[in-house]
């Protein structure tokens, strides 16, 4: 079982740093690993906001549960219940805007940077184009006459 809560980014951490959560959270720990590193790893903060809502969304469904008397149903633990949701949302959203826009701005890794510089000093430019258009005849062999 793991240590760390998941979030809804964490397949998007393992697609950009290629490694695990848990790994990355590792190196984190007991290395200096780079900031970015650091910051994307306070996912820990969306996994709890998104913690939170299924917790808030679960005891709702338990106070509507048709089986309950409807003398216990209190509109006040609802209102209540509802903010709790809102913050919790508006809080998710903010983490996931924030952790997608650290990870869109974020350099490159190392080994994603040298095979992009590799890419980029195999590719060939276009010829530029002649200032004056060649004859119509040009490079074309001569027939020989008899």
């Amino acid at each position: 079982m793991s240590r760390l809560k998941v979030s809804s980014m964490d397949g998007h951490l393992r697609e950009v740093f290629g490694t695990a959560v848990e790994e990355l959270h590792d190196a984190a720990t007991w290395t200096k690993g780079p900031p970015v590193l650091t910051s994307a790893l306070e996912r820990q903060f969306l996994a709890m906001a998104e913690d939170q809502i299924v917790r808030v969304r679960d005891r709702v469904r338990a106070d509507m549960d048709p089986g309950l008397d409807m003398g216990e149903l209190s509109a006040d633990q609802l209102r209540f219940d509802a903010q709790w949701l809102e913050a919790a949302r508006d809080a998710r959203e903010g983490y996931r805007a924030a952790l997608g826009e650290l990870l869109r701005t974020m350099p490159l890794p190392d080994h994603r940077a040298r095979r992009a510089r590799t890419t980029q000093l195999r590719a060939t430019a276009a010829p530029r184009p002649s200032a004056a258009p060649a004859p119509p005849r040009a490079g074309a062999a001569r027939a020989h006459r008899t």
